[in-house]
């Protein structure tokens, strides 16, 4: 793990030097008197008033999937995600991501500079007992927020996103995609009758009734189980009509093998779902291929496409690489 502090702690100090910062800091609290913060009350996320996130979120430059549609409303209970706005900017509160025990903010995003976004936090923290801490800070704002003398800059090892040139994941054309052309024409070859509908209000519960198979088949951890409910979230979104997320049902045989949800913002495809069963071969790779040529397509605009973290799973992440990454979106945990 990758840590930058104002000193050079080694490996083995490191938890202790965040600790005595921790305590430091409430000590440093209870001998200022507190300030009335200027930010108001936070309030939590959901599909209703998700519009009124969206209106920020689209114009964030990154292409992280913390700042996209769906990786905003699918983890939002997971994450505890909240929002408050100021000054036309958006400020979005939740936990760290790779500890769900303490608070953090995202990196603001709107019309104010970030030494003044940041400030206002501090007065928040102040007036509420917290710890300025960031999560998932992309890597754009890294220096940024450097300038602003943080205490602790911290890379979020095992969340980088992996980033993909959209041509190859939608053509399957090229020497570094034979494996998976191979299993594209695998799957045309093996299954007798296939075909693909984009997920609708009215077809999307095929996708929900798919997930009693999947759960069958899927790895029994925690997280992967908190990822299979969330997973049933967004179909029921598909299903109330939400227009900002696009789907897709892939069949073999007329019935259902496999499915996949994503989203769209600026020149980026985001990938937040995708589930196929064991019982159909290279039916992973023929919805990946389907999905991302369908949406270019649609979008000429798309030249990237977020398939997301691995978050340390060794398979994931064999995988994931499997598709050759043009980059691994590093983001960082950042204390002041």
């Amino acid at each position: 793990m990758e840590t930058a502090w104002n000193f050079a702690p080694d490996a083995t100090t490191l938890s202790t030097a965040e600790s005595l910062y921790r305590f430091a800091r409430k000590v440093e609290k209870l001998s200022h008197p507190a300030i009335s913060p200027r930010l108001g009350e936070f309030k939590k996320i959901t599909p209703e008033n998700m519009p009124e996130v969206w209106n920020f979120l689209q114009h964030e430059k990154g292409r992280t999937t913390d700042f996209s549609y769906g990786g905003i409303l699918m983890w939002v209970d997971y994450f505890n995600y909240e929002f408050t706005i100021y000054d036309d900017t958006l400020f979005i509160k939740g936990v760290v991501e790779n500890d769900l025990s303490k608070p953090a903010f995202s990196l603001p995003v709107g019309k104010l500079p970030l030494k003044e976004s940041v400030e206002l936090l501090r007065e928040y923290c102040a007036a509420n007992d917290l710890t300025l801490e960031f999560s998932a800070v992309p890597e754009y704002a890294l220096e940024d927020m450097k300038s602003l003398n943080p205490v602790m800059v911290e890379l979020l090892s095992d969340w980088g996103d992996y980033l993909y040139d959209a041509v190859p994941l939608s053509t399957v054309a090229g020497k570094k995609m034979s494996k998976k052309r191979n299993h594209v024409h695998q799957f045309e070859k093996n299954v007798e009758e296939w075909h693909t509908e984009s997920i609708t209000p009215e077809n999307a519960m095929l996708a929900y009734d798919f997930m009693d198979i999947f759960d069958l088949e899927g790895d029994s951890t925690e997280m992967a189980a908190a990822e299979r409910e969330l997973s049933r979230k967004m179909i029921k979104e598909m299903k109330n009509g939400n227009q900002n997320m696009e789907g897709m049902l892939l069949f073999a045989d007329g019935k259902v093998c496999a499915y996949t949800i994503g989203d769209v913002k600026g020149d980026t495809l985001f990938v937040h779902v995708e589930k196929a069963t064991r019982g159909v071969n290279s039916s992973y790779e023929m919805i990946n291929y389907q999905f991302a040529k369908a949406m270019c397509e649609k979008y000429p605009e798309i030249k990237f496409i977020n398939r997301e973290d691995d978050a340390g799973d060794m398979g994931l992440r064999i995988a994931k690489e499997s598709y050759h990454p043009v980059e691994i979106l590093k983001k960082y945990n950042i204390i002041f």
